[in-house]
């Protein structure tokens, strides 16, 4: 693969399992230095072991990206250590297993919200600044399809997170276009990651195969990572070919969302 990252430094978020490892993996491929942050040190260390075998840098911050505190310090760190930052995959996310209205406790509600709003928030408040003074960065969130379709399926905890992180992001791009920054939000419908294991009804390992893959993400966030500096993707719907929101006889006890 051509180094179309080179020299450059890419944060990831979620990076220890699911969409933020494969995106992790493609922008190391691609030449960028990537930083990893998760809750869990163990696979943040796992990965960064793998992407140095194959002949790239990582390094491993890990911390609960619900802590403002702790990701305003490792963007500090980050400047500290390279002296800029050109790439944001705000990627962390999860839901929970009793998310309808009439089984969604408010610690379920507050843990959902925090885990995938407020942490995409913290994370973009706290690069901004340092990308303003490069002219220069791009941010790409993983929303869901939740966040633009609304569904019972994700529930509403989790719906309404991911209809923010849409607005969060087309709002950055209305300030931030002005000093070169480009936000994207990303809306995957279905994709086959671990977040599926909290689903109600669970899922079948043939209903995973047809869905998207994490390195689908990856590939498409290396994408948005790599466009030239006048380019901005500001949003990207996609859904897998055989989309089960679409068909009537699949077994849609878990339409559509994580």
């Amino acid at each position: 693969m051509a180094q179309d990252l080179a020299g450059k430094i890419a944060w990831v978020t979620g990076a220890g399992s699911g969409i933020g490892e494969a995106a992790a993996l493609a922008l190391a491929g691609a030449g960028a230095k990537v930083v990893l942050t998760g809750r869990r040190e163990e696979p943040l260390r796992a990965l960064a072991e793998r992407i140095a075998a194959s002949g790239g840098e990582a390094a491993v911050e890990p911390g609960d990206v619900t802590d403002a505190a702790r990701i305003t310090a490792i963007v500090e760190g980050i400047a500290s250590r390279f002296g800029r930052l050109d790439v944001l995959v705000s990627n962390a996310g999860s839901n929970v297993r009793e998310r309808r209205w009439d089984a969604l406790s408010p610690e379920g509600a507050q843990s959902v919200i925090q885990a995938n709003l407020s942490s995409a928030f913290y994370a973009s408040l706290a690069v901004l600044p340092l990308m303003r003074r490069q002219g220069d960065g791009v941010l790409i969130h993983t929303a869901s399809w939740a966040g633009r379709y609304v569904s019972p399926v994700s529930g509403p905890a989790y719906t309404a997170a991911k209809h923010a992180v849409v607005a969060m992001s087309h709002s950055i791009n209305m300030e931030e276009c002005v000093n070169g920054i480009r936000s994207t939000v990303l809306c995957p419908a279905e994709v086959a990651t671990p977040i599926l294991d909290k689903r109600p009804v669970p899922v079948t390992p043939e209903d995973r195969a047809r869905m998207l893959q994490p390195d689908d993400m990856a590939a498409l966030i290396l994408f948005v990572a790599t466009r030239p500096g006048h380019v901005c993707l500001n949003e990207v719907v996609i859904s897998p070919t055989w989309n089960r929101g679409y068909v009537p006889d699949a077994r849609l006890g878990s339409r559509l969302g994580a």
